[in-house]
């Protein structure tokens, strides 16, 4: 009975061996079925993905009508090949990509102002025609209309870096000439208003005498030498730079700031001591001695 009973325990376990690969087969089945399809979507995937990636979304201007024009801006020229059916904005858009000159800030002139909603055609653009560009990029305008004091505090961060200004070679080949025989007396430790007469007896970086003249009334710096004589707005001045001359210090060396940078400094030496204070307040505007 037992050997029955082991006899039907191992054809139970027989049977189940032999139903185990039935299934195996039929999941292996499924699986490769599954990963057919899923190989299939993939590819599918792919091959409907590819035409997107290739697409710039660029209007192309192949097959176009062409038009060949002149831009010119800030005394450049430039030529351009644009689409006859493009508008005005789309031409801003080119000369934005020629000269960096942002659209919003282009004022662009074809017979009178060109009108952006119209085409070249319409408003008869032909090949060769000009196009006067008018208008300053944004590093432009930032450097006209910088702050005066932002200037100021980057001139004296720069001071601080280098040498002192007389012994620079540019500044040593003036000084070395020796203080000038007319200049006007000086009063170290003083602080004086202006006189009611030029400053003069001094020298410019050429070593030329120079003469200071402060038209209060008419808000300019008249700069006088032998040839001529430069009338300065003092609102366009954006800095004031002085330094006591080594050996000198009752006379000092000073720089008048044309412009944004350092180049347009117009230096003049041996200024009296007594009045830098007062030509500092009154060309920056704080006329503290009036």
């Amino acid at each position: 009975m037992a050997a029955q009973d082991g006899s039907e325990v191992v054809g139970m376990e027989a049977e189940v061996t032999q139903k185990v690969p039935e299934v195996s087969c039929e999941a292996a089945g499924q699986e490769d079925a599954a990963g057919t399809e899923q190989a299939s979507l993939t590819d599918g995937e792919s091959t409907s993905a590819q035409p997107a990636a290739v697409s710039n979304g660029e209007e192309s201007d192949e097959g176009k009508e062409m038009v060949e024009v002149k831009i010119i801006w800030n005394k450049n020229k430039y030529d351009l090949k644009i689409p006859l059916d493009g508008t005005g904005a789309k031409l801003k858009e080119k000369i934005h990509t020629l000269t960096g000159l942002p659209p919003a800030m282009q004022k662009v002139m074809y017979k009178g102002l060109l009108p952006e909603d119209k085409t070249l055609r319409e408003i008869k653009v032909t090949n060769g025609a000009k196009i006067m560009v008018v208008g300053s990029t944004i590093n432009d305008v930032l450097a006209v209309n910088t702050p005066k004091e932002v200037i100021q505090q980057e001139v004296k961060a720069e001071e601080n870096k280098k040498e002192p200004l007389c012994r620079q070679k540019q500044h040593r080949k003036v000084l070395d000439k020796g203080k000038p025989d007319d200049v006007m007396p000086s009063i170290k430790g003083a602080k004086e208003r202006l006189p009611t007469v030029p400053l003069s007896g001094m020298y410019n970086k050429s070593g030329g005498k120079v003469r200071l003249t402060f038209k209060l009334e008419q808000d300019q710096l008249w700069i006088g030498t032998k040839e001529r004589t430069e009338k300065i707005p003092m609102g366009s001045i954006k800095n004031v730079v002085t330094e006591p001359i080594e050996g000198h210090e009752d006379y000092h060396m000073m720089a008048f700031q044309l412009g944004p940078t350092e180049a347009s400094q117009y230096w003049v030496y041996w200024v009296p001591a007594q009045f830098v204070d007062a030509i500092k307040d009154t060309v920056l505007g704080k006329w503290q001695y009036f």
